[in-house]
């Protein structure tokens, strides 16, 4: 299957020469991130840390962030039809039928993830988003529950003074059409960047599209020399239909189908599935340094979202209002000695109310109520991370969260019950110890918790799953980081082992319900590499200026670990939905006129579809080009 694009941009104000800066050679020495507060460099890091900056996000398509996170080892981002996304960071999607589960996810400094575990990734535009950060592996220092790992989208790139403004126009085929608008103005006391976008597109199975509009602004205001304001807020009108799973003979017969009509349901083109959300999302920031060595900081978060999934047993509506404060202390003495050290101790707390009803589905029209119910969930971490260095060769990091977790539920407009869950400690001890100015050890050890979402615990059977439990459990990892004396290459290897206890896996019942149990568990060892090499560091004399050769790799050894259903037993088979071998390289090139040439291949093993292993999907390999000036 080929898709084909076509690109048209206006460029408007100052705007320095794209190839000429994206591909100018990078030192990895030099390469920092913000994800624990202060910048660190990513080289000496002993964290599983990987970035993806403003100059990849350019290469990429510009209509979906799954081409540019799939260039990551250990990340695997989907989209079932348009729109519709599933991510996951060294796990499966056991979880994921659709959403994101067990992954903790930031839009700056604010938790897009909500109370209820919900993280609608979908609803974000690519072009408001100037780089990212990935953290792999259960990470709960600073960022609470999670089991798989964290998130951060960035709205602001890392850049001087500047003004820019830029409009684009893109097509391609399955009726792809997206247009978009930016005005940045950087400065040194006050930054503001306005997004505007609209995208459409169908997709290659019947009943598949997609239509998303979308509103950004994101603000610094540096008041004083001392203090700061950060805002952002976003509006996003998304809809998308859904096609429904086929069985393997229904594949065969015609895999562009959706789902058909069965004796006693009918299908997804009948029933018009699909999925209505619009939401507004606020943060506010205050960041203060109240003296050369304490910080301060405090952010407040909160949205709204309008839900409605006609399915094809039912229709769904909720409404869902969401709270969350975020704040912190951060205490870095002016050392200069043997030993240098920080300090962040604080709290995260988030409530979300859902409204959740349910009505038959007529034709895609709302019929007779079925059920209604209110929940209320309540996330809650406490936390402290002492980090520093020893004469500048050994790196450590010592942290410590405490997670409560609990939600309320009952029909409308009766009394609510309570269902909490036990506090749980996600420590978190890591190492780095820099050999020479090429070559870096690490080694870490961290717990992961992931509690039930409220689309777990309320899922579309319409019962409430009082019995579900949290998924937790040990990962220990080691790795190396090499670069060469001139830093026109460099190499990130990690092997790690993930022994994760009542794994949440979907079910469906006799109607074709969803539901969710703690199924036993899995044991997920892995390797992941990623490499980068400037086969040629930029010269303005060549017909080809630069050159950059990029390759990931994960290779995934996943089993079920005392997994069983029923009298069903699957220990020791292959994780569901994890290929064993996954590859992704590009090639980069910048060429006269300020043009350039990009290339990205990715490589997906067999991948197995069911927990018996009894059929699995075949390997595929993907090609994208794209080229401009």
């Amino acid at each position: 299957m080929i898709r084909w694009y076509c690109f048209a941009a206006l460029f408007l104000g100052q705007i320095c020469a794209y190839a000429q800066t994206t591909d100018t050679l990078k030192q990895l020495a030099t390469v920092k991130i913000q994800a624990y507060i202060t910048e660190q460099s990513l080289f000496k890091t002993p964290s599983a840390v990987s970035v993806i900056d403003q100059n990849l996000l350019n290469k990429q398509p510009g209509n979906s962030l799954i081409p540019a996170l799939n260039t990551i080892p250990g990340v695997k981002m989907e989209e079932r039809s348009p729109g519709s996304y599933r991510l996951s960071i060294r796990g499966s999607l056991l979880r994921s039928p659709f959403g994101i589960r067990n992954v903790k996810v930031y839009l700056d400094e604010f938790p897009l993830t909500d109370a209820g575990g919900n993280t609608y990734l979908n609803l974000i535009d690519v072009q408001s988003i100037s780089e990212l950060e990935i953290l792999k592996g259960p990470d709960g220092s600073l960022f609470g529950a999670n089991s798989g790992g964290v998130v951060l989208l960035k709205s602001f790139a890392k850049t001087n003074d500047s003004l820019s403004a830029a409009a684009e126009l893109q097509t391609g085929s399955y009726g792809l059409f997206r247009e978009s608008a930016q005005f940045l103005k950087a400065a040194e006391k006050y930054s503001i960047k306005l997004n505007q976008s609209f995208q459409q597109s169908n997709g290659y199975r019947d009943n598949s599209s997609m239509d998303r509009k979308y509103v950004q602004a994101s603000q610094k205001w540096k008041y004083s020399t001392k203090n700061e304001f950060r805002s952002v807020i976003f509006y996003s009108d998304l809809n998308y239909k859904t096609p429904g799973g086929l069985t393997f003979d229904q594949y065969q017969t015609n895999p562009q189908a959706a789902r058909p009509a069965t004796a006693t349901l009918p299908g997804a083109e009948e029933q018009n599935a699909g999925i209505y959300n619009t939401t507004l999302f606020a943060g506010l920031l205050h960041q203060a340094e109240i003296s050369k060595t304490l910080k301060h900081i405090v952010a407040f978060s909160a949205s709204h979202t309008d839900f409605e999934n006609p399915f094809i047993s039912n229709y769904e509506i909720r409404k869902e209002n969401n709270l969350g404060l975020r704040t912190f202390l951060e205490y870095k003495p002016a050392l200069s000695g043997t030993i240098n050290y920080q300090i962040q101790t604080g709290l995260e707390t988030q409530q979300n109310d859902s409204d959740i009803s349910n009505f038959g589905n007529k034709k895609g029209t709302k019929d007779t109520l079925q059920s209604s119910d209110k929940l209320k969930a309540y996330q809650a971490f406490y936390f402290a991370r002492l980090s520093g260095d020893i004469a500048g060769k050994l790196f450590f990091e010592a942290a410590l969260s405490l997670n409560q977790f609990k939600y309320k539920f009952a029909p409308i407009n009766s009394p609510l019950q309570t269902k909490n869950f036990n506090a749980e400690l996600m420590p978190r001890l890591a190492f780095s110890y820099l050999l020479n100015d090429q070559l870096v050890l690490r080694t870490s050890l961290s717990k992961g918790f992931s509690s039930p979402t409220i689309s777990e615990i309320r899922s579309s059977n319409q019962e409430i799953n009082t019995g579900l439990e949290a998924e937790k459990g040990w990962n220990l990892e080691t790795g190396i980081r090499l670069r060469s004396l001139d830093d026109r290459f460099w190499l990130d290897l990690s092997a790690y082992q993930y022994k994760l206890k009542n794994a949440i896996v979907r079910r469906v019942d006799q109607s074709d319900a969803d539901f969710f149990v703690n199924a036993g568990g899995t044991n997920q060892i892995g390797l992941e590499s990623q490499a980068n090499a400037w086969i040629l560091t930029y010269n303005q004399t060549r017909f080809i200026r630069s050159l950059q050769f990029s390759n990931s790799l994960s290779l995934n050894h996943y089993r079920f670990d005392n997994y069983q259903i029923a009298s069903k037993n699957y220990s020791g088979n292959n994780l569901t939905g994890v290929p064993g071998f996954i590859a992704t390289s590009f090639l980069s090139s910048v060429l006269p006129l300020n043009s350039y040439f990009y290339i990205q291949h990715s490589y997906n093993g067999k991948t197995p579809l069911n927990d018996s292993n009894s059929l699995f999907a075949s390997a595929y390999n993907l090609i994208q080009i794209k080229a401009g000036t």
